[in-house]
Order: C-alpha cells, then sequence, then structure tokens
C-alpha cells in the first residue's frame, strides 16, 4: 500500500513545521519570515495530507480515493474562519492576519496540484 506519508511534499512541510516549532518552543530561535508565515503554507499540505491518508484507510476506494475541490474548499473555509476569526477573538495567543489566509490558500492549492491524486496501480507480477 503506497501512502501519503511518503510523498515528499508532505515530508517537507511535516519536517519544515515541526523543525520551526522546535527552534521556537526550544531553543527560542525566531525565523523572521518563516515564523510569520510558514506554518501557514506548510499547514494546509500536512492537515489535508493527513485527512486524506486517514480516509484512505478507512474508507472502501482506499488508495484512489481523493478529496474534491468543494471538499478541499470546505476545509480551507473552514481552516481560515477558525484560526483567523474565531481564535483571535477568544485567545490572546492567536493573531488575526489576511496574509495568514492568503498562505493557507497557497498550501491547499499545492495539495490539490501534487498531493492530492489517486495512488498508482501497482502491477501485480503474473503467475508462471
Amino acid at each position: 500500500m503506497i501512502n501519503l506519508f511518503k510523498n515528499p511534499i508532505f515530508i517537507f512541510a511535516s519536517i519544515a513545521f515541526w523543525a520551526n516549532q522546535y527552534l521556537e518552543k526550544s531553543m527560542g530561535i525566531f525565523v523572521p519570515f518563516y515564523h510569520a508565515y510558514g506554518d501557514d503554507l506548510m499547514a494546509m499540505p500536512v492537515v489535508f495530507g493527513l485527512c486524506l491518508q486517514l480516509m484512505r484507510w478507512f474508507h472502501p476506494l482506499g488508495d484512489q480515493l481523493t478529496f474534491s475541490k468543494k471538499q478541499v474548499l470546505i476545509g480551507l473555509v473552514y481552516f481560515s474562519i477558525v484560526f483567523e476569526i474565531v481564535l483571535p477573538q477568544v485567545s490572546k495567543t492567536y493573531t488575526a492576519d489576511p496574509i495568514d489566509v492568503f498562505c493557507y490558500g497557497l498550501g491547499t492549492l499545492v495539495f490539490l496540484k501534487f498531493m492530492n491524486k489517486p495512488a498508482p496501480q501497482s502491477k501485480k507480477s503474473r503467475a508462471l
């Protein structure tokens, strides 16, 4: 079973996210541009990638399952509302930033173009 966890974009986005979190939280190092927008760019490929992989494990279509553009758009809107409207109003930890929504959108386009694909069919060898 080929899975999305082997996708180079998913791997890169996940490592970039976790490396940034480690640098910021453990070492107090903040890379200016990445601190502001890097995690937002990486979020959607990681979130949608995880969701797609989980769905593939349980859905009858398995590795052939992909998300529709409508499903991905709903996810993008939901994510944007929660992280850029709701949470900034209820927590001082979050700050509303329209550029974050733009970054979520770019990450969503990357997911749609490069990750939201059916897994290639494996070629089973014929019995001799």
